[in-house]
Parts: C-alpha cells; sequence; structure tokens
C-alpha cells in the first residue's frame, strides 16, 4: 500500500544542478527544483503512490494568498508524508520566514488538525537536498562556510528554513530521565531527527527506502522534539 505525499519546495530555484544537460550550465535551459519534481512525480506514477502536490501544468499564482494556502492545506491534510525539496535558495533572505510558503508548509504537515469527526495526524517528512550548480551539497551541510555558485560566500545565514533544521537533531534522550522529564532533548545518535534529510542522489536510487525510514519516525513521533512555530 502506498502513501499520499505533499512535496515541499521552491519552484523557481535554478541555482540547482542541471538535469538534461548537465556539461553547459550556462545555457539557457537550466533546470529549476520543478524539474527535480517532475522528475519525482513520473516515479510515483509507476507506483501505489499518490502525489498530492501542485502539478506542472497547475497554475495557482493567478488566485489570491489566502485562496492558495486553503487549497495547500486540503492537499496537506490529506497526505501522510511530505517530502521538502531542500535548494540553495530555498529561502529569500529578505522576506520573513512567516511570509514564505514552505515555513507554513512543514509547520501545517507537523500539526494535528481535526474537521469535523476526523483528525490528520503529523506527517512524515523528509528532506532531500538537491545539488547546487557544482553538484555540491556542502550550502545544506555547511551553511555557514560554503561557497556559491556565482562566487559569493554565504553571509552566515542559514539558507534553510529554521523549522526545518529545529527538528532535525531533535530525539530527546531517554537514556537520561532527569533530562526528558524536564523537557531539555539531547541529540541521539540513531534516529537523531523528525526530519531526516538525505542527497538527491542516494533518494532517486531508492525513494521508497527514505520514505518508508521518515514513516517509521512518524510511527514514533513522541521520541522527538516537535516543532511546529514558525520565526519571524
Amino acid at each position: 500500500m502506498g502513501y499520499k505525499i505533499f512535496v515541499s519546495y521552491k519552484y523557481h530555484d535554478d541555482s540547482v544542478y542541471p538535469l538534461s544537460n548537465p556539461l553547459n550550465w550556462y545555457s539557457s535551459t537550466r533546470s529549476t527544483v520543478r524539474d527535480y519534481v517532475d522528475r519525482l512525480e513520473s516515479y510515483f506514477d509507476y507506483t501505489s503512490n499518490i502525489y498530492k502536490g501542485e502539478s506542472d501544468n497547475e497554475d495557482l499564482s493567478y488566485l489570491p494568498d489566502d485562496v492558495i494556502w486553503e487549497k495547500l492545506k486540503d492537499r496537506i491534510y490529506d497526505s501522510s508524508v511530505t517530502i521538502v525539496m531542500i535548494s540553495p535558495n530555498m529561502k529569500e533572505p529578505y522576506r520573513s520566514e512567516r511570509s514564505q510558503w514552505i515555513p507554513w508548509e512543514v509547520a501545517y504537515s507537523l500539526r494535528e488538525t481535526t474537521r469535523g469527526d476526523r483528525t490528520s495526524y503529523s506527517n512524515a517528512i523528509l528532506a532531500v537536498i538537491i545539488p547546487d550548480i557544482n553538484h555540491q551539497y556542502n550550502y545544506f551541510t555547511e551553511p555557514f562556510s560554503y561557497q556559491r555558485a556565482d562566487g559569493q560566500w554565504c553571509n552566515g545565514e542559514d539558507p534553510v528554513f529554521s523549522i526545518i533544521r529545529e527538528n532535525m537533531n531533535n530525539r530527546w534522550d531517554f537514556n537520561n530521565p532527569f533530562l526528558s522529564d524536564h523537557g531539555i532533548y539531547m541529540p541521539s545518535t540513531n534516529d537523531e531527527s523528525y526530519i531526516p534529510s538525505v542527497t538527491w542522489d542516494d533518494f532517486i536510487r531508492q525513494p521508497m527506502r527514505y520514505i518508508d525510514c521518515a514513516v517509521r519516525r512518524k510511527e514514533n513521533i513522541a521520541n522527538y522534539r516537535i516543532t511546529t512555530e514558525i520565526n519571524n
């Protein structure tokens, strides 16, 4: 039996490694994160999973923000897994996190929501890291010291939204009752993150292996200190 899967991503981020013509990234046919989502959606078409995200031929941009948000909430509510596509420019640096879509999609995915007599419980969440133009991942692994594809050094701001980072390394330490009882968490060496992360190159070889891994964390969500608040 498959999953209903929502995908959260920055549609027009083209600071990613080209899928179609990797030897000529200066060409006019630069890849965007949407191209990676298309590849993922095509994979789901051949499985028992149901893709609940926005399709490439579906334009919601003409709608008011509140209408778009209601449509997105409906899709997240009717899903059990959220995949967040991490990309170098997913976060717009001069806008607050609360004014961008991805943090809201992640927050809503993490919350339990009741409508009538039905409750949609927290989604399993998986972060899939898209390689940058140079096919590197250090913008995610070393967010405060990496050099961007345009030659500029990161200014010290994490390019990943805080609600994603705060739900990584967030497993409660059950080996120490004092810490657990007093609400202080310590990173664990095994399954330490509610939102596990995987590189695109590893993920696309065995997508279900990593999705199932995220679902196992959902089944043990009480083991994690979950953050649902969005920073300003």
